[in-house]
């Protein structure tokens, strides 16, 4: 049961900061991929392709290995398995709200710009409400797959629930139980993301 409460407890923490990180990055470079500033969207554009392109594995190897090398101030495992999912996951709520954003007609940006908004402006009050509508299903999409992606942190040393199997075995116990169990966890917690992506949907369906 200490594996369980330990494990389960980690991924959680892993999984709830890397989600908030990974929305407000993500929203912050989707803005960028539809900047009319060109230094902007070539940014954005550069950092996706980069990242999402790159295994997540790798992602993590470079926080866990090569960041130390840098010189820079140290970090636990815990603390760079967040930035990594972090990072990771930000490029995929990027892509999801840019694709949110062409749903909304060109003309209500237009009539935003005419009354004398910013873009900024225009963005936050116009065209990210009606974008984040839009993509409720498949921005859960992506916070489901974060919470699946936690696992591979137990490669790199955090206790969560990846490292649950390993541990039983150390102590004996039968691994092929617990990873059932383990597998049953994350179906009722997947469940209940899906749960609250129909109460948005269902919400904010209304509010339209």
């Amino acid at each position: 049961m200490d594996l369980f409460v330990t494990g389960f407890q980690n991924t959680l923490i892993l999984f709830f900061i890397s989600a908030i990180a990974a929305l407000i990055l993500g929203t912050v470079v989707g803005a960028m991929r539809v900047s009319p500033v060109p230094a902007a969207r070539a940014t954005g554009t550069l950092y996706v392709n980069i990242v999402r392109n790159t295994p997540l594995t790798l992602v993590l190897f470079f926080f866990a290995l090569g960041y130390p090398k840098l010189g820079l101030p140290p970090i636990d495992f815990m603390t760079a398995a967040i930035i990594g999912l972090s990072l990771y996951t930000a490029t995929y709520v990027a892509e999801t709200l840019r694709s949110g954003i062409n749903t909304v007609p060109l003309g209500q940006a237009e009539a935003a710009r005419a009354i004398g908004l910013t873009f900024g402006q225009t963005l936050s009050l116009v065209v990210l409400p009606q974008a984040f509508r839009s993509v409720i299903p498949p921005l859960f999409s992506v916070l489901i797959a974060l919470l699946k992606n936690t696992t591979v942190a137990a490669g790199f040393s955090v206790a969560e629930a990846g490292a649950i199997r390993a541990n039983l075995s150390e102590r004996g116990e039968p691994a092929l139980v617990g990873l059932l169990w383990v597998a049953l966890i994350f179906v009722i917690l997947v469940a209940g993301l899906s749960v609250l992506q129909r109460y948005f949907e269902n919400k904010w369906r209304v509010a339209r």
